[in-house]
């Protein structure tokens, strides 16, 4: 295997990099479908919580990759965000595309809170 600086990535971190990558384009393509459904879906808080949730995600993905000090930082308020948005998708009973993007923010906040965990001394 060719030796890149993706090799030297902590297993941990890596885990973390790909649930915020996933959770990122989960997110961003759940909102058209919610615009499509209208209605409490398309609610401006929700969508905006959802627009959050990816920019958040994709904001620590790249921290994390680029090895920055202030990853724990920017995983803690991923962690939080997601939580957050797991909560507000959870709202749709029966919907499973939005019990995917919950199940999605959920994992992505529990990987994200196992590296801020790591960091602590």
């Amino acid at each position: 295997m060719a030796r890149t600086a993706m090799n030297l990535i902590d297993p941990g971190v890596r885990h973390c990099i790909d649930e915020c990558v996933h959770c990122h384009e989960i997110c961003l393509s759940t909102i058209p479908y919610c615009l499509e459904q209208g209605g409490h879906h398309a609610q401006e808080a929700h969508i905006t919580l959802l627009l959050d949730c990816a920019n958040i995600c994709q904001t620590a993905a790249d921290f994390m990759l680029r090895g920055s000090d202030e990853h724990a930082r920017i995983c803690a308020a991923c962690a939080a965000i997601c939580q957050r948005c797991a909560e507000d998708c959870d709202q749709f009973v029966g919907d499973d595309v939005m019990r995917a993007c919950a199940e999605a923010c959920r994992r992505c906040a529990d990987s994200c809170e196992s590296v801020v965990a790591a960091r602590e001394p």
